[in-house]
């Protein structure tokens, strides 16, 4: 789970306010201290946390909250806006230019990402209706234009390189002409990175910025540095001038210093993060959406937006034909945990649920394994079992397990499991009629 320490502390101290019918001035300042500490052990940078708990403090001692009837619910929307306003407040879209191609330049330390940081911005802004082209910069680093050049293909984005013995100021000039020629609107630049910053570093990347000038120069981070990250985007930003910051490996980032510093130190935005390995797993960042993931309150529209774009809308209206004859069979099952694998690890879909703080998340020890385990015994049935799950007696059991190179009473699990889900589903299809009938919303299962 992201920043899987922090929220667990900062969930634990809200739900002891959340608790009690009267807040005193001492119970929020109590309260205050273990948030502080927990902040500052997650990486948080000290004059941030200094600044937030003075924020939060000096609202939730306000006569509205403690006059308030529900005090505790108060102090816990202070903390999720000043988190939100310390992250950033709002989404910051890409300043795209008026006269085509818009220039986006990435730079950052070597290891941070930059690379497959350029195939996964390629792509997603691909998927926004643009025609992108990468261009590869990094001529030090052995094999970073072939790596660059196997990303590309994998998103189906050109690649613009001219070996590794041109020099990268030219070969940024010469990307920009060969995307006006190619209808390209939108250019990556992918620059190369060093072990530690250096003037060498530094003067190549402003010769890039000069002869190209840049719409968007993008820092692209570490996010498991923590301070480190932030000390990094401050340099960075004093030579360059970036224009906000990518945070890669956030699901590996456990404390969240980075992401809850960076904003308020450099007073750049946090414009995009990398949620995994896999090239889809990119995302536009919005610090409402994290500050609520972190309180345990969800984040329902990334969800809504992930099943957009992911799951099949011709199937779900099947899937519902299906419910209402009462017809949903195995394979039905099978096909709608294919699609949920399509919305990347369970953990992360999970997270996003309301309510499932990271105590139930513990609780429920997702493993994405079971899915495969769920698979392998749904394609060791025969068709007719799949169907009717009521013929499966224990010598067809026993085939089963074997088959699928599980146990018995995984077999038996799955066949519990997949019962309930077709009693609740009975039951919502149920709901929707009875709702219909006075004219109530429609449930969309």
């Amino acid at each position: 789970m992201i920043f899987e320490g922090l929220a667990e502390k900062l969930q634990g101290t809200l739900k002891k306010l959340k608790g009690k019918g009267k807040l005193s001035e001492k119970d929020v300042k109590e309260a205050m201290r273990e948030v502080k500490l927990a902040l500052l052990e997650a990486d948080v940078n000290f004059k941030v946390v200094k600044k937030f708990i003075n924020s939060v403090t000096e609202r939730a001692v306000g006569k509205e909250v403690m006059e308030s009837l529900t005090p505790g619910q108060h102090v816990i929307k202070i903390v999720n806006e000043e988190l939100t306003k310390l992250m950033g407040e709002t989404e910051s879209k890409i300043n795209y230019s008026s006269n085509p191609p818009t220039v986006i330049m990435l730079c950052g330390l070597q290891g941070a990402g930059k690379t497959t940081t350029t195939g996964k911005l390629g792509s997603l802004l691909k998927s926004k209706g643009k025609r992108p082209l990468l261009v590869a910069c990094d001529i030090y680093r052995p094999a970073a234009v072939k790596q660059l050049q196997v990303v590309g293909q994998k998103v189906d984005i050109p690649v613009f390189s001219m070996g590794d013995k041109q020099n990268p100021i030219d070969i940024a000039k010469a990307s920009i002409e060969h995307a006006k020629k190619h209808g390209n609107d939108l250019v990556i630049i992918d620059t190369a990175g060093r072990l530690h910053i250096d003037e060498e570093l530094m003067e190549e990347l402003q010769n890039i910025k000069s002869s190209v000038n840049p719409n968007e120069i993008l820092l692209v981070v570490d996010a498991m540095t923590g301070q480190d990250a932030v000390t990094v985007a401050k340099t960075f930003d004093d030579k360059l001038e970036v224009s906000g910051v990518i945070l890669t490996k956030l699901d590996g980032d456990t404390r969240g210093g980075a992401a809850l510093s960076i904003r308020a130190v450099t007073e750049k935005p946090i414009k995009f993060s990398a949620i995994g390995e896999k090239l889809d797993q990119f995302e536009v960042f919005h610090p409402d959406r994290m500050a609520s993931r972190i309180l345990g309150m969800g984040d329902v529209l990334s969800l809504i937006e992930k099943a957009q774009a992911n799951l099949d809308a011709q199937k779900a209206i099947e899937l519902e034909k299906k419910l209402r004859t009462q017809q949903f069979t195995l394979d039905d099952f099978l096909d709608q945990l294919e699609q949920m694998k399509n919305l990347g690890p369970l953990s992360s879909v999970l997270e996003m649920i309301p309510g499932l703080g990271s105590k139930q998340m513990k609780n429920l020890n997702v493993d994405d394994k079971d899915l495969v385990r769920i698979e392998a015994i749904i394609k060791s049935m025969t068709k007719a079992e799949r169907h009717d799950p009521s013929i499966i007696n224990g010598s067809r059991r026993k085939r089963i397990a074997m088959g699928s190179g599980t146990k018995i009473q995984d077999v038996n699990q799955l066949l519990k499991q997949f019962k309930q889900t077709k009693k609740m589903m009975k039951q919502f299809s149920s709901m929707e009629k009875v709702m219909k009938k006075r004219g109530g919303i429609k449930f969309p299962f």
